[in-house]
C-alpha cells in the first residue's frame, strides 16, 4: 500500500536566479541522493518549465498540467499508471512530485 512516507511534495527545483530563494536544483538532487539514492522519481507537473532531467538520474516524468486547472483525464491516469508501476518494483521506491510553487497542481 502507499502511504505518505513515500510521496514528496515540493516546489519547483530551480536554477539560476531563481534558486536563491526557491528550492535550488542541486540542493534537491542531494537530497533525494543521499536519503533515496537509486529509489527516487521525479514528477514534474508543470506544463510551462522543465529542467534538464540528468540532475535527477533521468528518472523523470513530465505531466503537462497547466496552472489554476485541472489535469486531462487521461494525463491523471497515464500519472497514476506510472507511479503505480514504479512503486511496485521495489518497498524502498518513493515519488516526488513538483509544479511550480508545490501546492496548486
Amino acid at each position: 500500500a502507499l502511504s505518505t512516507d513515500h510521496i514528496i511534495a515540493m516546489s519547483f527545483p530551480s536554477s539560476g536566479k531563481q534558486s536563491f530563494y526557491r528550492n535550488p536544483i542541486e540542493e534537491v538532487a542531494r537530497f533525494l541522493d543521499t536519503k533515496h539514492a537509486d529509489h527516487y522519481k521525479v514528477y514534474n507537473l508543470c506544463s510551462e518549465k522543465g529542467y534538464d532531467p540528468k540532475y535527477f538520474h533521468y528518472r523523470v516524468e513530465r505531466i503537462f498540467i497547466d496552472d489554476h486547472n485541472v489535469p486531462a483525464l487521461q494525463d491523471m491516469l497515464k500519472f497514476t499508471a506510472s507511479v503505480r508501476e514504479w512503486m511496485s518494483q521495489d518497498e524502498k521506491n518513493i515519488i516526488a512530485i513538483h509544479c511550480k510553487g508545490g501546492k496548486g497542481r
